[in-house]
């Protein structure tokens, strides 16, 4: 026999099994550090014996917490759907947002409309945090979000904004270092780069980590670095003004999967050899992508899972009232080797 609303278990209930007041087993539930063990483990107990589920709203109204957070990307729409570490990211996000008790909340940030939009949400009081991708130099939504009262931490750079962020972010720089010295103990030494968009801090690291490993090797990166947009097509046709400006080049350092698989495209296509007569390197290491390359992708390994897992220990300390001071947390990265260098 199921139980009609009006006969649902109620606190007092539970408190009444337990054998402790009603505040005790209020304080037990909300997981108060003052409770002791024992009676913690009774209100729990009662709770699960009675069948005992709290009003969410309101809790909430008690707690102020809603049990959701946003995961707020801030990139076109196009570039969203296309781009493999952002769908990786949002799995990510929402495995482990779910194994900490809250619901994510998925907002697209693409353009002025979407930017009020998006503060609007955030300071109404529909989330408790907020987890941002706003890789955009120009992006001026990290900025605006310094201005709520309200947890954020950003997943890479925010944009322009340095100081007063909690930031968790990959060793883009050294990724680059790591594929380029590989290609010089290969024995390479014109080693060429496809950069990506110069308005995003992440690959204006990778190229910076390129140009420097060349110059302390002695090499001059002169006019072997074409930028293109973090798409296939993108990489295809920067790999085909590379080879047109400098056919001599000997490998290529690209600074993502996607551009990588545009550029392998344009060497087979322009009759080179991948990896005898061009070597390849990619950054990402997507899943999807750069084991089912021909030849397979050798690729700077980041984690998004990893990322997004620091993403929300920072954000749940951040909750629970522990003094985490702004702080740029950087994971290291690894090289894949494959077929392709």
């Amino acid at each position: 026999m199921t139980r009609s609303q009006d006969d649902r278990p109620t606190l007092e209930d539970v408190a009444a099994f337990a054998g402790v007041s009603r505040s005790t087993a209020s304080r037990a539930l909300n997981g108060d550090a003052n409770v002791s063990a024992r009676a913690k483990d009774a209100v729990l107990a009662a709770a699960r014996d009675l069948g005992y589920s709290p009003n969410q709203a309101a809790r909430s109204l008690v707690t102020r917490r809603t049990g959701a957070v946003a995961v707020v990307l801030s990139e076109p729409e196009e570039v969203l759907l296309g781009d493999p570490y952002r769908t990786a990211v949002m799995r990510a996000g929402y495995r482990e947002l779910a194994s900490s008790g809250s619901q994510m909340v998925l907002m697209f940030n693409d353009g002025k409309e979407d930017h009020a939009r998006t503060l609007r949400f955030l300071e109404g009081g529909h989330v408790d945090g907020a987890l941002v991708f706003a890789p955009h130099r120009a992006d001026p939504l990290p900025r605006a979000l310094r201005l709520l009262r309200l947890p954020i931490v950003f997943g890479g750079p925010a944009g322009n904004v340095s100081r007063g962020v909690h930031v968790v972010d990959f060793d883009n720089a050294d990724g680059a270092r790591q594929a380029v010295t590989h290609l010089l103990g290969r024995g390479r030494r014109r080693i060429a780069t496809v950069a990506g968009p110069q308005d995003q801090t992440a690959a204006v690291h990778r190229l910076s980590g390129w140009r420097e490993t060349l110059t302390e090797a002695g090499l001059d990166p002169t006019g072997l670095s074409e930028e293109a947009d973090f798409t296939l097509d993108g990489g295809r046709a920067a790999m085909d003004r590379l080879l047109a400006r400098e056919p001599e080049l000997d490998a290529v350092f690209v600074a993502s999967d996607l551009m990588a698989a545009g550029a392998v495209r344009a060497l087979h296509e322009a009759g080179r050899r991948v990896p005898e007569d061009v070597a390849v390197i990619g950054f990402d290491d997507n899943p999807s992508l750069a084991t089912a390359m021909h030849p397979p992708l050798t690729t700077v390994h980041q984690d998004p899972a990893a990322q997004v897992q620091q993403m929300v220990a920072t954000l749940l300390a951040l909750l629970a009232g522990e003094p985490v001071p702004p702080r740029r947390h950087v994971l290291p990265v690894s090289l894949r080797l494959r077929e392709s260098a």
